[in-house]
């Protein structure tokens, strides 16, 4: 793994929550985003799907590079051949990029053109180069590719279909990949994604997940800032358990 600024930032401070834009009211979006950042929120997540890799059309570049924000854009590809779209998501100011294993032919390239890429908000910080992997993927196919990676995201749910609950097996599948991780000497951020609530958001951190995906558990349409901190509290009973052992 090459040096990443962005890298060592976010290492200092997992765990961390990043939160999914596309649940949030679009209409005053700017307002939204303040929420967050007022509640002490590093980064906003954006689920991009194109209808063909995943069942649901959401966002592209456009729409990414639109959103004037302080926090981080934590970009999620979940789309076909994400190759030749990559410089788009780039240009739109992503600070983190995560493409899908199942849906890149060329991984190694891809992530070699994140790697080589100048991040556009700041040039001095790099971008973070993620891969992620569906609920049924198994983790020895990043295997190859450590050495291209900064961040594994494990989703927690089949993306595109809204509703589902949090697959339990993550849990096992998370172990298995620190365990990869510690075996090959790599200090990977791993992030969680999909189905987490108010509820369990304490007990996926307990893991040791440095960032946890949420959309609806934040932006439910009532309290977002009051949601934003119970989530960020979460996060902190977590490191200062961490602190006292």
């Amino acid at each position: 793994m090459a040096d990443n600024p962005l890298f060592d930032r976010l290492r200092k401070q997992a765990p961390l929550i990043s939160v999914g834009v596309l649940t949030a009211d679009l209409m005053c979006l700017g307002d939204q985003l303040k929420l967050l950042e007022d509640a002490g929120i590093k980064l906003v997540h954006f689920d991009v799907m194109d209808g063909c890799f995943c069942p649901m059309t959401t966002v592209g570049p456009p729409f990414i590079k639109a959103v004037k924000t302080p926090l981080l854009k934590d970009v999620h590809l979940m789309i076909d051949d994400p190759l030749p779209k990559l410089e788009g998501y780039i240009a739109a100011g992503a600070d983190l990029l995560t493409v899908n294993v199942e849906s890149c032919t060329h991984l190694h390239r891809a992530l070699q053109i994140i790697g080589q890429a100048r991040n556009v908000n700041k040039p001095d910080r790099g971008i973070l180069r993620g891969v992620s992997l569906n609920p049924a993927t198994p983790i020895e196919v990043i295997r190859p590719i450590l050495d291209e990676i900064e961040l594994v995201l494990l989703l927690a749910v089949n993306p595109g279909w809204g509703g589902q609950k949090f697959i339990d097996n993550v849990h096992q599948k998370f172990i298995a990949l620190q365990q990869m991780l510690r075996q090959a000497g790599k200090d990977v951020l791993v992030c969680i994604d999909g189905g987490v609530k108010k509820t369990n958001v304490g007990d996926i951190a307990a893991i040791g997940a440095d960032i946890i995906v949420s959309g609806s558990a934040v932006f439910d349409g009532k309290t977002p800032f009051e949601n934003a901190k119970f989530m960020l509290e979460a996060m902190n009973e977590v490191r200062r358990h961490k602190a006292g052992n």
